[in-house]
């Protein structure tokens, strides 16, 4: 199947081919109807300092919208659970960052995995569905296929998101029960939170960064308000600013643990 212009998965090591030690590592996890490629500017940033990353195409996504009737929230989960795993059997401290639905699949692998995420990196964290429409959900995905879907909501000129113009809604589905359990399990995320929110999103209510905020158990927890982008921050002005903040906020905390360790 032909994928999505910039759909392509996205792996770095600096080390090549050697299973590790290795310092550090993050997985990105790409949003709904979305693809690698709207986090390809990010990962490619962390690589360029070292930092082992993985950015997955999740089932379904990338080819074309009919292909995501046939997937749910337990094969998109399956495959960054699996690339976790990937990058702790590789690094000393593994960093998970997502945009929009790919903040609650991060959230949900903190919630599962425990200390074995060092950090959280979310950008407009998606974590609730519409009301009216998500009640429609469960008789309307069985007589209508699909609807318009949200793309490219960037303030930047120019500037385009590769991923479906239409949401199936048999994934809009499973996507809105993914979303009841991530809320269910957000007191049990203690890891330290790096929460990024634009200020102008066209996509996410700012009272689900604000849901994430309260209701999860991190003490070490910090929120930045990205003033001049839309929902696909990570495409757009403040990118470099994501960038950079993620810089900080792996430095300070590996270095904080490879110092308790004493290594």
């Amino acid at each position: 199947m032909r994928l999505l212009p910039g759909a392509e998965p996205f792996f770095f090591s600096p080390a090549g081919d050697f299973d590790g030690p290795e310092a550090s590592g993050m997985l990105l996890c790409h949003g709904f109807t979305g693809t690698p490629q709207s986090l390809r500017p990010w990962a490619e940033h962390l690589a360029a300092r070292g930092v082992t990353v993985s950015l997955p195409l999740l089932p379904g996504h990338g080819t074309r919208w009919q292909d995501m009737q046939v997937t749910g929230w337990q094969d998109w989960y399956a495959t960054v659970d699996r690339e976790l795993a990937r990058l702790r059997a590789r690094c000393e401290h593994v960093f998970v960052g997502g945009l929009s639905m790919g903040g609650a699949l991060a959230l949900r692998l903190a919630a599962r995995h425990g200390n074995a995420v060092s950090g959280l990196v979310l950008v407009n964290p998606a974590i609730t569905f519409p009301r009216a429409q998500g009640l429609a959900l469960p008789v309307l995905r069985h007589l209508v296929p699909s609807t318009r879907g949200v793309v490219s909501d960037i303030a930047r000129p120019g500037v385009a998101e590769s991923g479906y113009d239409r949401v199936p809604l048999h994934a809009a589905h499973s996507l809105r029960a993914l979303m009841s359990l991530v809320r269910a399990e957000l007191p049990q995320v203690t890891q330290p939170l790096c929460l990024l929110r634009s200020r102008v999103d066209h996509v996410v209510p700012a009272s689900d960064a604000a849901r994430v905020r309260e209701s999860v158990s991190s003490v070490d927890m910090a929120e930045h308000v990205l003033t001049d982008s839309h929902h696909v921050a990570t495409l757009d002005h403040d990118a470099e600013r994501i960038f950079q903040v993620t810089d900080a906020f792996i430095t300070r905390l590996a270095t904080r643990k490879t110092a308790r360790d004493g290594t």
